[in-house]
């Protein structure tokens, strides 16, 4: 299961037992009161756990992405046909603004960043 896939289904797990616990707080029910109180802490500890090993992943790809020397914004024309794009140049890596990547990079544009710099390549 991917990381995203458990921390939602953690959310989800700690909704419910939320919900639960709102409802025995109603009934006055002291023992599932403890019960509810005790897997809400621990599911709020697991998703601080992944939310902390997701930001880390998240970390050491940014760096690596800064650590290419070369980037550029990619032109209009470019974006239409990125699949063209990517078959063209070897070791394309494309950012868009609007994902997490692209927020944590501070992107104003879709760039494409790369590796090395061939000179045989003449649209990169």
């Amino acid at each position: 299961m991917s990381l995203k896939q458990e921390l939602q289904q953690l959310h989800n797990r700690l909704d419910t037992a939320q919900r639960k616990l709102d409802g025995a707080k109603t009934r006055g029910d002291q023992e599932l009161i403890s019960k509810f109180t005790d897997q809400v802490e621990e599911f709020s500890k697991k998703i601080n756990s992944l939310r902390g090993k997701q930001d880390y992943n998240l970390n050491k790809e940014r760096k690596s992405l800064l650590d290419m020397p070369f980037s550029r914004e990619i032109t209009k024309e470019e974006q239409a046909d990125l699949g063209k794009l990517k078959k063209s140049v070897r070791g394309l890596v494309l950012v868009h603004p609007m994902t997490k990547m692209g927020k944590q990079l501070r992107l104003e544009v879709m760039t494409g960043l790369r590796l090395k710099i061939l000179i045989a390549s003449s649209i990169f």
